[in-house]
């Protein structure tokens, strides 16, 4: 398998990207099987559809989305007989990835486990204020540890600056906005490939229009209490989490306002919180795939990738682990939810323990133990 740098471009973006550690055979393909597919009818909210035609040219597509968001928020999820049903349906196809953890293991056996996590949600707990999203003292630890014994990377919407400024782990790649910035460790990694880090920043060219759209957006805003505007480089987070439901409609039309000026951008939905995007094929997923390749894991079977997230954007790197048969989805929820991810999660303080197991498992002791 030979591997060796490469400058891409895509002819029909004019995007370059660079990357390393590349092998012969496509990211983006697979021999592995495909496993069955996810049951649905969990909370299936029809945001994505609504947003793929927001082009927010009506009444009614505002009023759809405030809608998505009602529906979808956790203080409207009420304890009823119905409900318990529903989630322990839900738990038996998504179930603890803390109870099935030596099943978890036993299907790694043999292959090189690669850990990807979100942050807000998943590391530290959801907040109403993001920019206090500290993680703690323990989770830093854990993490720390983790990165010891596997490559791990942290992918989150968030400006990749700030996620660092939070974990402040050179050991550890990271992606932010989604992916579209992504940065390998700086030192004390042993599976850095090379002497340079990995660098890819494939929506470069829209740096000057988030700028842009980031002022507007503020000045648009700024009569809304509550909402909060987030640069995050090549991604804008508009936080509603502590907007007043009967502000929602207003804020959706000030956000309206201003995308009709930038067709070259799109909008997505996360927790309490719009995302506006550059309109170019990349996303969590795609991001977990070129940090595969970076490592040397292009259209490798003796690889065991484990994506924790818990926002509706991890759903393209859960997906993406399906198609390539390869790892497992955990998804980060107390309730149930329409998801690719295998296993579930509930709070950060369950992924703290589940990567504690995995740093225990990876003891010789504790494997002899376990009878692995």
């Amino acid at each position: 398998m030979t591997q060796k740098n490469m400058l891409v471009s895509d002819a029909k973006s004019g995007i370059n990207m660079i990357t390393v550690a590349v092998n012969n055979s496509s990211i983006f393909t697979t021999t592995a099987q495909k496993p069955p597919s996810v049951p649905g009818g969990y909370i299936s909210i029809s945001r994505k559809k609504f947003l793929k035609n927001l082009e927010i040219n009506g009444a009614e597509r505002i009023n759809a989305w405030v809608d998505s968001m009602r529906a979808s928020s956790p203080t409207h999820i009420k304890s009823t007989p119905s409900l318990a049903e529903e989630q322990s349906s839900w738990i038996v196809h998504h179930p603890s990835a803390l109870d099935m953890f030596e099943q978890i293991i036993e299907a790694s056996r043999g292959k090189q486990i690669v850990m990807f996590l979100d942050y807000d949600g998943t590391l530290s707990p959801i907040v109403d204020d993001p920019d206090r999203a500290f993680m703690s003292d323990a989770m830093r630890k854990t993490v720390r540890k983790l990165a010891r014994c596997f490559p791990t990377a942290i992918v989150s919407g968030r400006c990749r600056d700030k996620v660092y400024s939070f974990v402040r782990l050179a050991e550890l790649y990271y992606a932010g906005s989604h992916g579209m910035d992504i940065k390998g460790p700086t030192k004390g990694s042993k599976y850095k490939k090379g002497n340079e880090a990995v660098l890819f920043q494939p929506a470069s060219e829209f740096l000057p229009m988030m700028d842009a759209v980031y002022k507007k957006l503020v000045e648009n805003t700024k009569s809304t209490p509550g909402a909060m505007v987030e640069n995050n480089k090549f991604s804008i987070s508009v936080h509603f989490r502590c907007v007043e439901e009967k502000k929602w409609s207003e804020l959706a039309q000030q956000v309206r306002s201003v995308l009709k000026e930038f067709p070259k951008l799109r909008l997505t939905q996360g927790r309490k919180v719009l995302e506006i995007r550059p309109t170019i094929k990349w996303d969590k997923g795609k991001a977990l795939e070129f940090l595969l390749e970076s490592l040397g894991f292009a259209n490798c079977n003796n690889v065991f990738p484990v994506y924790i997230g818990d926002d509706r954007t991890d759903e393209d790197a859960f997906k993406i682990l399906r198609d390539r048969g390869q790892g497992y989805g955990i998804l980060v929820s107390k309730f149930p939810k329409d998801t690719s991810a295998s296993y579930s999660l509930q709070e950060p303080k369950e992924v703290m323990d589940f990567l504690q197991r995995l740093v225990e498992w990876k003891r010789p002791s504790l494997r002899a133990n376990l009878g692995l």
